[in-house]
C-alpha cells in the first residue's frame, strides 16, 4: 500500500510540475508573441533621408525636394548627391576634390535600390558626376562595377562630358603637398569626406548611394570603400541600410556596412549596430600603423525609420530629413577624441 501511495503522490507531484512548466511555457510564448507583435506594429517613420557630413544637408534638401515631386528614390538620391559633386568648395567629392599624388582627381561612387540592384564605378576620371554613371551601370549593364578607363568609356558612350576636375585651388594645395610629400589622411578636421546617403521612402523601401574623390594624395589607382557594395554601402530591404565614411581601408577590412546591417538583422538598433562595428574596427586597428590618423563612422537606418550614427573619433556629424523635424544636422556619438 505504501508503495502505491508513494506512486500516486509522485505522479500527482509530477503532473503538477508538468502543469506548471506547461503554463509558464505558454505564458513565455505568449509574451514573445506580444513582443513581436508590438515591434511589427510600431509606427514607421517615413520617408526619411540621412547622409554624412555638413555637405549632406544641401544634398538631403535636393533629394527631399525631388522625392516629394514624385521622382523615384534613385532619381532623388542621384539629384541630391550631384549637389556636392558639382560644388568646388567640397574638396572630397567630385569637381574640386583633392587629387592623388600625381595630381589627378579620381572618383568612386555606387548606388543601390531596394531590390539589391547595384551600380558602381571606381577610379573614374574626367566625369563630374560619378553617381550618375553608377546609376547607368545599374540600369544599362549586366554588371555591378566598372573601373578606370572602362568606366570612362562607358560614361562617354552614355553621353557624359569629359572635363578637367582639378580646380586651381586643389592644384595649388597639391603642389604645396608635393614639397614634403607626406601621406597622412586627415578626415573631418575640415568636416569633409565621402558623402553617403540612405533613404527609407514613403513605400517603406530602402535605397542608398555613396560618392567621393577619395583620400587626398593617395597612390594613383587607389580605390576606397565607397564604391564597394558591402563596405561603403549595403542594404537589405527586409532589415535596414548602412553606409560608411572615413578611412576606406579600415572599412574594407571589416566589410563594415554589411556587418552593421547584419547586426540589425539580429535585432540590434541602428545605434548599437554602428557602435559595435566601430568597436570591432578599433580592436583590429589599435596597434596598426593607421591608428594615429584613423577615423571611421557609420550611419544606419532600419525599416522602422529609426536612424543613428557613430564614429571612432569625435567630429562626425550627419544630415537628417523627415516630415517631423525637417532638415537638420545631428552629431554622432563617438568612442574617443582626437587628442587620445
Amino acid at each position: 500500500m505504501s508503495n502505491r501511495r508513494d506512486f500516486i503522490k509522485k505522479t500527482a507531484l509530477g503532473a503538477a510540475a508538468l502543469s506548471s512548466v506547461g503554463f509558464s511555457g505558454f505564458a513565455k510564448e505568449k509574451d514573445e508573441k506580444e513582443e513581436v507583435l508590438e515591434f511589427s506594429s510600431k509606427k514607421v517613420k517615413k520617408p526619411i533621408v540621412i547622409s554624412t557630413w555638413n555637405h549632406g544637408l544641401p544634398a538631403n534638401q535636393e533629394t527631399w525636394k525631388q522625392l516629394k515631386a514624385g521622382k523615384s528614390p534613385l532619381e532623388a538620391i542621384e539629384a541630391g548627391m550631384k549637389i556636392p559633386e558639382a560644388d568646388p568648395n567640397v574638396r572630397s567629392v567630385g569637381y574640386g576634390g583633392y587629387p592623388d599624388r600625381e595630381g589627378k582627381v579620381t572618383l568612386d561612387a555606387c548606388i543601390m535600390d531596394h531590390n539589391s540592384n547595384c551600380g558602381s564605378v571606381c577610379f573614374l576620371q574626367g566625369i563630374k558626376h560619378p553617381i550618375s554613371v553608377a546609376k547607368r551601370v545599374l540600369e544599362n549593364t549586366p554588371h555591378v562595377m566598372l573601373a578606370g578607363q572602362g568606366a570612362l568609356q562607358f560614361a562617354l558612350s552614355e553621353g557624359f562630358k569629359e572635363e578637367n576636375l582639378l580646380t586651381p585651388e586643389s592644384e595649388k594645395d597639391w603642389k604645396k603637398w608635393l614639397e614634403d610629400s607626406k601621406y597622412k589622411p586627415v578626415i573631418n578636421i575640415e568636416n569633409h569626406d565621402t558623402i553617403s546617403m540612405l533613404m527609407l521612402d514613403q513605400d517603406g523601401n530602402l535605397s542608398g548611394g555613396c560618392t567621393t574623390s577619395g583620400a587626398a594624395w593617395k597612390m594613383h589607382g587607389r580605390v576606397g570603400d565607397s564604391p564597394i557594395i558591402g563596405a561603403g554601402l549595403f542594404l537589405d530591404n527586409e532589415v535596414g541600410a548602412a553606409a560608411a565614411t572615413g578611412l576606406g581601408e579600415a572599412v574594407i577590412r571589416t566589410a563594415g556596412s554589411a556587418m552593421v546591417v547584419e547586426l540589425m538583422r539580429q535585432g540590434k538598433s541602428p545605434y548599437d549596430a554602428c557602435k559595435e562595428i566601430t568597436e570591432r574596427i578599433y580592436n583590429k586597428h589599435k596597434n596598426h600603423k593607421d591608428m594615429e590618423y584613423l577615423q571611421v563612422g557609420f550611419i544606419a537606418l532600419n525599416k522602422n525609420g529609426e536612424h543613428a550614427g557613430y564614429s571612432l573619433r569625435s567630429g562626425f556629424n550627419f544630415a537628417v530629413s523627415d516630415d517631423e523635424k525637417g532638415h537638420r544636422m545631428e552629431d554622432a556619438k563617438f568612442k574617443m577624441s582626437w587628442d587620445k
